[in-house]
């Protein structure tokens, strides 16, 4: 029956325009949700909806994976940096997508929330999670050809900025209004706005 939903449900993205390239329905499909979501909110893991995880915290909406994963327009092999494991359901989708010799690594600063998505994110070995301040990035591994943040910023954090790649997206929430950055030289970007998506707040020093 999950089998089936899961189908419903990205046949729904695709025909609402939402999840177009094949690389991208090809992970939507690799990727079941119901691992992702607590055992009490797996009957509603295939609906096109948030579901809540810990306190503060929320599996986003499938509508909203999909529209981030379009627009960073991911390629095999890159490195990319989550701000904001949550569940690890967008860094698993992001893991199909750079594929063996690709890298995601997804920090989480809510430490239940962590290892929650760590535990769920055991079987996808090119992601490494990080319990960390993820609105400071991660030089420790930058440049990053992508870098996408599931939490709501009151502004684009800096050190982003400098950790992107020359060439890289960012994608990013500000007070609600989702952005595309593109780095197009190493102190110039271009913004675009992607349009309104609700999220939980960036917990930002």
């Amino acid at each position: 029956m999950s089998l089936e939903n899961q189908k419903q449900l990205i046949n729904q993205l695709i025909e609402s325009g939402i999840l177009k390239s094949k690389s991208a329905i090809k992970a939507f499909n690799s990727v079941k949700r119901e691992d992702f979501v607590r055992p009490e909110y797996r009957e509603h893991a295939y609906e096109n909806i948030p579901l809540p995880m810990f306190e503060m915290s929320t599996i986003s909406q499938p509508l909203t994976v999909a529209a981030m994963t379009e627009a960073l327009d991911v390629k095999k092999d890159q490195k990319i940096l989550e701000i904001g494991t949550g569940s690890g359901y967008q860094a698993a989708i992001l893991s199909i997508l750079v594929g063996p010799k690709g890298k995601v690594i997804t920090i989480e600063i809510n430490e239940e929330v962590y290892e929650f998505g760590k535990g769920n994110l055991k079987d996808y070995p090119n992601v490494k999670t990080i319990l960390s301040d993820g609105s400071l990035g991660y030089a420790k591994e930058a440049q990053y050809d992508r870098i996408v943040i599931t939490a709501s910023a009151s502004a684009v954090p800096k050190e982003l900025i400098e950790q992107l790649a020359v060439g890289g997206i960012m994608m990013i929430p500000v007070n609600d209004k989702m952005f595309r950055i593109i780095k197009i030289g190493k102190n110039k970007i271009r913004k675009e706005f992607m349009g309104y998506y609700a999220f939980v707040p960036l917990r930002e020093k």
